[in-house]
């Protein structure tokens, strides 16, 4: 849905000639580049399994994003919560000091969308501040970044592309590890209790 949405405002932009035939063409390759980079993300499902095994244990969950990000944010919880009952919650990062930030403490996981983009810097300080309320930070973000890995516990490392599809890729993290953590809890995550699919329901 959302490569679809991109495309049809590929288009709509030609028609409205605010954007060049040039960036439409290299847009269109960043798409094509896709299908591999999300096969580079799948080869992470043996390492958020392992991660996981830490992770089945925990009673609460913070999810931290911004801007594109924080929608991924919300799905991540939302998954959890759906396959795992887990408590989950997504948060905006600029939200975080208007409640739940009190809540960071004790080593509760807060997943962290890191990728390298126009919120990257305020992430990095929303990180800071988890740090130093002892929460035990799990960060996706890009290969190789010191930054990040210099504050996390845990770094799960996705391929770079264009910001605008940059959500294609963080959101699979988040889908395996609420996928791992609610095995580890015995849940059954093909008949997750209590939902029912928004087609058998008004």
């Amino acid at each position: 849905m959302l490569t679809a949405g991109y495309l049809l405002a590929l288009w709509l932009g030609q028609q409205r000639d605010t954007i060049t035939a040039a960036d439409v063409k290299k847009r269109i390759a960043d798409l094509v580049e896709l299908p591999g980079l999300v096969a580079r993300t799948l080869e992470l499902d043996g390492a958020i399994a392992q991660l996981a095994k830490d992770l089945a244990v925990a009673s609460d969950f913070l999810y931290l994003g911004r801007g594109l990000q924080y929608p991924i944010a919300l799905e991540g919880a939302l998954k959890l919560k759906e396959i795992s009952y887990i408590h989950a919650e997504g948060y905006a990062g600029g939200e975080m000091k208007h409640g739940p930030i009190a809540l960071i403490a004790d080593g509760l996981p807060v997943v962290a969308l890191v990728p390298r983009d126009s919120s990257y810097d305020r992430m990095l300080g929303n990180m800071e501040e988890v740090r130093a309320r002892d929460g035990q930070l799990i960060a996706i973000c890009h290969p190789d970044d010191r930054a990040v890995a210099s504050k996390a516990q845990h770094v799960i490392e996705v391929p770079p592309c264009a910001e605008l599809l940059a959500p294609l890729l963080t959101v699979i993290p988040l889908q395996l590890l609420a996928y791992h953590v609610a095995v580890r809890r015995g849940c059954d995550v093909d008949q997750p209790r209590n939902l029912a699919k928004s087609v058998t329901v008004e």
